[in-house]
């Protein structure tokens, strides 16, 4: 009788370029969980921070994947999972110690929806995310992608540290607005900028590289003003990304209708 000698292994032998995007986004998830951490120390900068920096690995974990050639089935869940955790769970969390416990149940309740329609909408992402005919729609994500959502339910608090204006008596009440709306947002299918195939001319990239620098430059001296800032400009695109969308599909109809009367004449 032959032994099966066959193990559990975390990493592939065959594919060792995982180690990499994989380790970087359970780092993310574990500076995500981190900013829950800091914000029942009530230290609620340092936890709008540490998503920030989750963010980014976020960003680069699968970009590295893609470039390195080290995508896998388990980045892919692991990604998806750390996502719950990190824009879902953590500024669901970080809210709800800040204002949203001032409502009670009703608070709580808030952020449940929020955590579900989180995951919702990674579900659905997980789903369709091959499903896509055209190139063009590559640009588009399907509602608010889980982590622009974690920093839009974060805008109040991020408005509240740049200390221009107080809104004590209003928080609950501004802080479940946004939860609600950036709720609805994520599950809805309004087409939002994802920005996957957007090609720059060689010759314009040294000043993207300098945008680039520019942009965390004034995040490093002016992090609250510059992050508020980012928030309202996504919030601007939305309705820009929905016009964006129809204008292309409609046009991608009328080309098609058109091959198709051609190909009519033709046979006739």
């Amino acid at each position: 009788m032959i032994e099966n000698k066959k193990s559990f292994q975390i990493i592939s032998e065959k594919n060792p370029r995982v180690i990499l995007p994989n380790t970087l986004t359970i780092i993310g998830v574990c500076i995500g969980l981190s900013s829950i951490k800091f914000a029942l120390d009530q230290n609620y900068g340092l936890s709008i921070i540490a998503l920030l920096i989750s963010g980014i690995l976020d960003n680069l974990d699968g970009r590295i994947a893609r470039l390195i050639k080290g995508t896998s089935k388990v980045g892919k869940e692991l990604d998806s999972l750390t996502d719950v955790i990190s824009f879902g769970v953590a500024p669901a969390f970080i809210m709800y110690f800040w204002t949203l416990n001032e409502l009670g149940k009703l608070g709580w309740l808030i952020v449940l929806i929020y955590i579900v329609c989180c995951a919702l909408r990674l579900a659905r992402f997980n789903v369709t995310i091959h499903n896509t005919n055209s190139l063009w729609k590559e640009n588009f994500f399907e509602g608010v992608p889980s982590p622009a959502a974690a920093g839009l339910v974060l805008l109040p608090l991020v408005f509240y540290m740049i200390e221009i204006y107080s809104f004590d008596q209003y928080k609950p009440l501004v802080v479940s607005t946004f939860f609600i709306i950036t709720s609805v947002l994520m599950i809805s299918k309004i087409p939002t900028y994802s920005l996957k195939r957007i090609t720059i001319p060689r010759s314009t990239t040294i000043f993207l590289l300098f945008g680039i620098g520019l942009y965390f430059g004034l995040v490093l001296v002016y992090t609250f003003e510059v992050l508020f800032i980012t928030g309202v400009v996504y919030l601007s695109a939305i309705p820009i990304s929905y016009f964006h969308y129809r204008k292309l599909n409609n046009k991608e109809k009328i080309l098609k209708q058109t091959q198709d009367i051609d190909e009519i004449e033709d046979v006739l």
